[in-house]
């Protein structure tokens, strides 16, 4: 019987879609939503309590009151369901992942307001226990055969989701390519349909999130003007005012092509003063160089956005140099908006 805390079974990352497989093929394609990874665990018999665990093991049931009591009304005892927690910004009209941060932070005496504000959602990809049996032995197919049966079974509804399948190729394409302009999803996973759920294992799923190319200015960077480590890159808002949006990975070949048009900032510089964090949500900061904000790059972005800022690196192409700062999207308009 599995207790928490459970590893889950995690995806390694990869630039496109695995090669075309024919129908019947044995892989299923999964939507990726952008969330956080949990688990939720419904007690064995009478007198137990629902617990929610994050992928790093955390238990933080106690935030979320609003998806433990419907739980607790709506779900078997002895069920150990594997998905993503999501949150719904009631006053945005969207989820937010900044929300969700907040509600997985929240100590138990303001949680019920933020979930009146921001409610919970939770979209369930795969079941490891039913009636307190493991079921990590059978291949997906029939995980999901039997996943499928519990939301059928118990007429589970909203905050319940289950996670769009398919097995047609050219259906998840289409998911890739047009679905993750819906907010919050963000690509797809491939899961073999014979694969097994091994905790805390990487390697037989995949999962692809979308990228598209735009454009931003640079505003700042690390290492030195001639040899540049990371790009920090910013958008002008409606204001005119040069807000940060995010910073690159690691700079290899490409930073040579940058060497020659990089200038030291002059005084005034819009950042003078700021901090940026290492990663999201870090406290560590980067060690900066603020240079002249008049280059464009153009840019590779996933569609995890957060309030106008990228929350997952980026990664620079090349330097726009036939447009100017001007031509840039403006701060908030996202991935997909790129300059001609």
């Amino acid at each position: 019987m599995l207790h928490p805390p459970v590893e889950p079974m995690l995806a390694q990352a990869a630039e496109v879609m695995p090669p075309v497989r024919p129908l019947g093929s044995g892989v299923a394609y999964e939507q990726k939503f952008d969330g956080y990874r949990a688990l939720v665990f419904t007690p064995v018999g009478p007198g137990g309590r629902v617990l929610l665990q994050t992928r790093r093991g955390a238990l933080i049931q106690g935030a979320f009151p609003d998806l433990v009591a419907v739980a607790e009304a709506q779900l078997p005892h002895g069920l150990v369901l594997n998905g993503e927690l999501l949150v719904w910004d009631a006053g945005a009209g969207a989820l937010s992942f900044e929300g969700l941060q907040r509600r997985a932070a929240a100590r138990a005496r303001i949680a019920p307001a933020l979930a009146v504000k921001m409610p919970a959602f939770f979209v369930v990809f795969d079941v490891l226990q039913i009636d307190g049996r493991e079921l990590l032995h059978l291949p997906y197919v029939e995980r999901r055969a039997r996943l499928e049966a519990l939301f059928a079974d118990h007429a589970l509804t909203a905050p319940w989701t289950l996670c769009p399948m398919t097995t047609d190729p050219a259906k998840a394409r289409e998911w890739l390519d047009s679905w993750t302009d819906v907010s919050g999803v963000e690509g797809i996973v491939v899961k073999p349909q014979t694969s097994r759920y091994m905790p805390g294992h990487r390697g037989t799923w995949t999962k692809v999130r979308r990228r598209d190319t735009t454009e931003a200015i640079i505003g700042a960077v690390t290492g030195t003007l001639t040899r540049p480590q990371l790009l920090i890159l910013g958008r002008h808002d409606q204001d005119g005012r040069l807000r940060p949006v995010g910073r690159t990975v690691p700079l290899r070949t490409e930073a040579a092509h940058l060497v020659a048009d990089l200038a030291a900032a002059d005084p005034g510089h819009p950042w003078e003063g700021v901090r940026f964090a290492a990663t999201w949500g870090a406290r560590d900061v980067l060690d900066t160089l603020l240079v002249r904000p008049d280059l464009v790059a153009e840019i590779s972005a996933d569609t995890a956005v957060d309030r106008g800022v990228f929350r997952h690196p980026l990664r620079f192409k090349r330097l726009r140099l036939d447009v100017t700062v001007e031509d840039v999207p403006r701060f908030g308009q996202g991935p997909a908006a790129a300059a001609g």
